[in-house]
């Protein structure tokens, strides 16, 4: 399971001109599903995201408090193009990406999974399949690249991830 996570001052996701997600500030995280991704992958993805440190504290001191310690939103928008390949040819290739209906399964899991581990009313996410247009208001920029089988090759996959 891969992520993009950027620190935003404010995003949303517009479907057919319609606002169906908006949050203030925290993280916007764009989340793409490989086709070998597991249980395990969903569950270090959430506590990636939630303990990941990107914000300041209180004092201006940078990177030492999370989304989840200062009470932040968090977007969520589902990206299978996060797995596309292009060192050949000039179309991408995304064989990569979970099918769709496996990958929609998935994709629900990890939502749920993050309600559950952050406050449900905090987390948005935009509609699954669909062509979206998505706003962000980048802060920093901060943007980070989160990738579960990191956590494979530090044996830190699962549960006990670091947040470090």
């Amino acid at each position: 399971m891969r992520a993009i996570l950027q620190r935003v001052s404010s995003a949303s996701v517009t479907v057919n001109g319609e606002i169906v997600g908006k949050i203030g500030k925290g993280i916007c995280v764009l989340i793409g599903i490989a086709g070998d991704d597991e249980e395990k992958d969903v569950s270090w993805m959430v506590k990636k995201l939630t303990s990941v440190r990107v914000f300041e504290d209180g004092n201006g001191k940078p990177w030492t408090k999370s989304v989840k310690d200062l009470d932040l939103e968090i977007l969520s928008v589902s990206q299978f193009t996060l797995y596309a390949l292009s060192n050949k040819g000039s179309k991408p290739d995304f064989h990569l990406a979970m099918k769709s209906e496996q990958s929609k399964d998935m994709y629900t899991d990890f939502l749920e999974k993050l309600k559950a581990a952050y406050k449900p009313e905090r987390v948005q996410d935009g509609v699954f399949g669909a062509m979206m247009q998505v706003n962000i208001l980048n802060d920093g920029p901060v943007t980070l690249i989160l990738d579960s089988r990191d956590g494979k090759k530090n044996g830190t996959n699962g549960a006990s991830a670091s947040s470090s």
